[in-house]
């Protein structure tokens, strides 16, 4: 079943002194691909703002902008519309002595490779290993989502967008971040390519037409057994009409929301609104 959605994101900054430049870069345009048909999208800022869009390494639409005038507030809002559709399942699926070969090995490379945020851990290698054992891969993808599930408690504030998917696993608490993190830890270590995605869940399965709530930004997993298909470990589901994807890279450094450089000024308070509507 087929959903449309309409999410607006908006990131409001206020700084203590007048900052008198700063360079920019928005990631929050959906990707438009199998399961997902983006109907609209802009990205606007207040003050307003000369951008322009590119396409990243990774495959994420990026909107950049740059002020040159004193400002002591900025508002970023990204505004979309967009047709989801549940993923159809694993498609392709491969066994294992076809997942392990030299060309698959260099074409995935960077999604096979530890990262700050995914290093390499002995234990959880350990756990990886023993998840993956009896059953092919796209099974094991499955199994790996599952154990974060249950090892890890969703608690808000226990971590930071700074915390690695080792030190979250450490303390088994966490949020969405996290148990994306830990998951590509697992499914890394296994030897499936595999990448972070980021972008909004709507909260309500039986959502009303028509009515707004407050929407979460949200993060999973995509893992390649033939073809690339998502599951979420926070919530240990396969991806369905409620997610809406917007970036994919190796961790969450590749696709932060917002990120940019300043100068002038000094701390800032930052506000983040997230309203999701249900239109269809």
């Amino acid at each position: 079943m087929s959903w449309r959605i309409r999410v607006v994101h908006t990131t409001g900054y206020v700084y203590d002194a007048p900052v008198t430049r700063s360079f920019n870069e928005a990631r929050l345009t959906p990707r438009a691909d199998s399961r997902q048909n983006v109907i609209l999208n802009r990205v606007e800022t207040v003050p307003s703002t000369r951008s322009y869009r590119y396409t990243d390494y990774w495959g994420t639409a990026v909107t950049a902008f740059d002020l040159h005038a004193p400002h002591t507030e900025l508002e970023v809002t990204g505004a979309s519309v967009v047709e989801t559709e549940p993923f159809a399942g694993p498609a392709d699926e491969l066994a294992w002595e076809q997942l392990y070969n030299e060309q698959l090995a260099d074409r995935f490379d960077e999604m096979l490779s530890p990262t700050p945020y995914v290093p390499r851990d002995r234990k959880l290698a350990g756990v990886a290993k023993q998840l993956a054992k009896g059953v092919p891969p796209a099974k094991a993808v499955v199994r790996a989502a599952e154990w974060v599930h249950q090892e890890m408690d969703y608690i808000a504030g226990t971590t930071s967008v700074h915390t690695s998917a080792v030190q979250a696993f450490a303390e088994r608490k966490g949020v969405c971040q996290d148990y994306a993190h830990l998951t590509l830890v697992l499914l890394r270590s296994m030897g499936i390519p595999s990448r972070y995605v980021s972008g909004y869940l709507h909260p309500h399965p039986s959502a009303k037409i028509g009515e707004t709530v407050a929407g979460q930004s949200h993060a999973w997993v995509e893992a390649w057994t033939g073809a690339w298909w998502g599951y979420d470990p926070t919530n240990n589901i396969a991806i369905n009409e409620q997610h809406v994807s917007v970036g994919v890279g190796r961790d969450y450094a590749d696709v932060p929301p917002l990120k940019g450089i300043f100068s002038g000024g000094g701390s800032t308070d930052l506000e983040v609104v997230v309203e999701i509507t249900r239109l269809a």
